[in-house]
């Protein structure tokens, strides 16, 4: 079934705060680069992405996917990314357990193929005007 994916800058405007997302990748993808077409069509089956869902819910913490930060210049499909309903706040102790099972004391991920991210709200403006009306006809008709 198709789903409209919001990508994860037009969240932060959305919420007009920073936000914090995981991406997944495959352990391939390390030697040889960022391989697009590999995980786009195997994300599904990523234990490491099931168990971060897994723990969110178990946790009471919102999540949705979410798409990359955009780039009208790139097309991508969805790679399984998660959007995660929480501030950056170190002060939160929702975030404070998060971030303690998702990252190890070193700064190193606990889960293999995952990246935890945090994208702030000033660098997700530089998309801002994505949000104007008539935007994405425009691009649309121009592609």
């Amino acid at each position: 079934m198709p789903l409209i994916i919001e990508h994860i800058d037009a969240i932060a405007r959305a919420k007009k705060r920073g936000v914090l997302f995981v991406e997944f990748r495959r352990p391939e993808d390390e030697n040889d680069g960022f391989r697009l077409g590999n995980l786009a069509q195997s994300w599904q089956t990523l234990p490491e992405r099931q168990q971060v869902i897994d723990w969110l819910d178990a946790h009471g913490v919102a999540w949705s996917r979410c798409s990359h930060f955009v780039n009208v210049s790139l097309m991508m499909g969805y790679r399984g990314q998660i959007y995660i309903d929480l501030p950056f706040d170190t002060d939160l102790p929702a975030f404070q357990a998060l971030d303690a099972y998702l990252v190890n004391p070193d700064g190193s991920m606990r889960l293999p193929n995952t990246v935890f991210i945090y994208l702030p709200l000033e660098l997700a403006m530089k998309n801002a005007h994505h949000d104007e009306p008539g935007f994405w006809d425009q691009w649309a008709a121009s592609f």
